[in-house]
């Protein structure tokens, strides 16, 4: 279970015993029941991380809503991340963390284009080998982005690095140089689904 669980899990389960103790049983019920829901949607699985050097892994839980060409000849790529989705976000590849970029915005539906643009969000570029930047998008439930890492810090493919709150979207930048792997539709796990590759070593 990701850490920031309690935040939500300790005020919850200490008024649900407080409702229990005044004989109000149907709220402590349905104060539980909120509690097993935070466990649900606080889960952090570990998970096997390929071990393909060229390999870009998906840093979200989700589906790939769309596969789009950029100008620079590469494309961006979103995947979708409903509240049922496990919500910790994990870097597509290793290196250095060499920006952090936050952007206030709106709070359209993740699924909706117009997030990628004008929602919330946490550009993030990590740099290696090779640079990769990809964004974490809040949505209209989804309202934090909690970023567990920060600019200077070294991450390998895989680590855990942030995490967004109820429901949200994380659209990346895939360069010119990679072919993507994933197709419209496909669901996809934080860590350890390929999404691209890079077509060479360095």
């Amino acid at each position: 279970m990701a850490r920031d669980a309690w935040y939500f899990l300790v005020p919850l389960l200490v008024v649900a015993l407080l409702a229990f103790l005044l004989g109000w049983v149907w709220a402590a019920a349905i104060i539980l029941a909120v509690a097993g829901f935070v466990v649900f949607f606080f889960r952090d699985p570990d998970r096997l991380i390929p071990e393909d050097t060229r390999a870009i892994v998906s840093p979200a839980d989700g589906r790939v809503i769309k596969i789009q060409p950029t100008p620079e000849g590469g494309c961006r790529l979103s995947i979708f991340l409903s509240v049922f989705n496990v919500h910790v976000n994990r870097a597509p590849i290793g290196g250095a963390i060499v920006r952090q970029e936050h952007q206030a915005g709106k709070f359209y539906v993740a699924s909706d284009d117009r997030a990628s643009l004008q929602n919330e969000q946490l550009a993030v570029t990590i740099r290696g080998e090779r640079e990769l930047r990809f964004a974490l998008i809040a949505g209209i439930v989804a309202r934090r982005i909690v970023p567990w890492r920060k600019p200077g810090d070294a991450v390998a493919k895989g680590d855990r690095i942030a995490l967004i709150r109820f429901g949200s979207r994380v659209d990346m930048l895939i360069p010119g140089d990679c072919d993507v792997t994933v197709k419209q539709g496909e669901r996809v796990h934080a860590g350890s689904s390929i999404v691209a590759r890079w077509r060479e070593d360095r």
